[in-house]
């Protein structure tokens, strides 16, 4: 017979307290370790950048940002943790940027509906330095960028919308990307 709560003998699950969580996880924020970097390389909403701040810190990854007047402040007013991340600062042309980086042997991959997308499902996780490029939330990432992507994953949805919010959107692609999902 059941208890009253229908469960038998299960017992509910158990809430880490806060010294708890801190025990299990990194004293201090992460060095710059070069191999995961979420790029929102035309950026629309400060706000976005904050939340990937939080997600690139959950996931040890950094963050490149192009240098845009207000994206420092941005940054300053959304990093929540409260201790100075891993940006890496683009100055100058974005594109350019990534043609740099992918001459340097780091793999680029769009968060993109492309005909040759990568369900985000069936995306592996990386394996050598990965940009994980995102346009924004109006258009995308702009056409002479595509020719730069190695690869694209697409997230599957099954409402209205034809796209995620950049944060939400980038979050999943990281934590698949970083191997923690």
């Amino acid at each position: 017979m059941t208890g009253r709560s229908g469960r038998g003998d299960r017992q509910p699950p158990r809430i880490r307290s806060k010294s708890e969580l801190q025990q299990q996880r990194r004293p201090a924020r992460h060095q710059c370790w070069n191999h995961l970097i979420a790029a929102p390389l035309w950026p629309q909403h400060g706000v976005n950048l904050g939340t990937l701040l939080r997600t690139c810190d959950a996931v040890g990854a950094c963050l490149a940002v192009p240098r845009l007047p207000w994206v420092p402040e941005a940054l300053r007013r959304g990093n929540t943790l409260r201790h100075k991340q891993c940006v890496h600062w683009i100055e100058g042309d974005v594109c350019r940027w990534l043609y740099r980086q992918r001459a340097g042997d780091s793999a680029i991959l769009g968060v993109e509906l492309a005909d040759e997308s990568i369900r985000l499902a069936d995306l592996p996780a990386a394996r050598r330095r990965t940009i994980v490029v995102l346009g924004n939330e109006g258009s995308g990432i702009p056409a002479e960028a595509l020719e730069l992507l190695d690869s694209a994953v697409e997230i599957p949805m099954l409402g209205s919308g034809h796209s995620l919010n950049v944060a939400v959107a980038a979050s999943l692609v990281l934590y698949k990307a970083a191997g923690l999902m």
